[in-house]
């Protein structure tokens, strides 16, 4: 019985190592592993690029508000805060939807002029608002598993000055 057992799996063997499904399979075995982490490489390198453009976005949309406000008007509502709920949620009032996933804390963005000062620049001289936006990417867990690091990365916008 042992032996009949042993012998059809050194037959089972012999046949896998002569016939080409066992050359299928080993090939198989090699490319699928190596060709999953290719393409789950190129799909993170991807969203690493979206993220940057998103943040990109939102400092443009905060540096343009910023760039327009003028706080000595008498019903002037330009607030830090407004420009930042544009920046994190792409409108002045905070929503449930994040531009960037895990990015909507205030002091991700810098302003410059800081809002004390933006109410004493001239609109008809060349100055100029800055807005600077960092955000960490923390990647998906394939980055944890390869002991990828997570990494930040920011984008400063400056716009004319120009009041409303």
């Amino acid at each position: 019985m042992l032996k009949e057992k042993i012998r059809r799996i050194s037959d089972w063997g012999r046949r896998f190592v002569a016939e080409t499904q066992g050359a299928i399979l080993t090939e198989t075995l090699i490319v699928v592993p190596v060709v999953t982490i290719f393409a789950v490489g190129i799909l993170e390198f991807g969203n690493v690029f979206w993220q940057r453009h998103q943040v990109q976005v939102a400092v443009r949309d905060a540096a343009r508000y910023w760039a327009r406000c003028r706080q000595d008007a008498v019903f002037s509502t330009c607030t830090e805060q407004i420009a930042a709920n544009l920046a994190f949620y792409g409108q002045p009032q905070p929503t449930t939807t994040l531009r960037v996933p895990g990015w909507d804390d205030p002091a991700l963005l810098e302003f410059s002029p800081l809002p004390d000062r933006i109410s004493v620049l001239p609109s008809d001289e060349r100055y100029v608002v800055r807005v600077t936006g960092t955000h960490t990417y923390t990647g998906s867990p394939l980055m944890r598993l390869l002991r990828i690091e997570a990494f930040d990365f920011s984008y400063t916008h400056e716009q004319r000055y120009i009041g409303w």
